[in-house]
């Protein structure tokens, strides 16, 4: 036979260690540019700027051209 346990393990001990098997909330921070919130060290999804900088144009732009 394999191996078995012992005795129970209780619900309190059971959740001790699963205790780093929750999950968290994304960090979010303010964008410099439009002053929305957005993921750290990701791209801006409302503006499309990065560090000052303009990687993506946005949508409206795109329409009225």
């Amino acid at each position: 036979m394999g191996a078995l346990p012992k005795r129970k393990v209780s619900r309190h001990q059971r959740g001790n260690r699963r205790q780093h098997l929750r999950l968290d909330a994304p960090t979010l921070v303010i964008c410099p540019q439009c002053g929305n919130l957005m993921r750290a060290h990701r791209v801006c999804k409302d503006c499309g700027s990065y560090k000052g900088r303009q990687v993506l144009r946005r949508e409206e732009e795109t329409t009225n051209e």
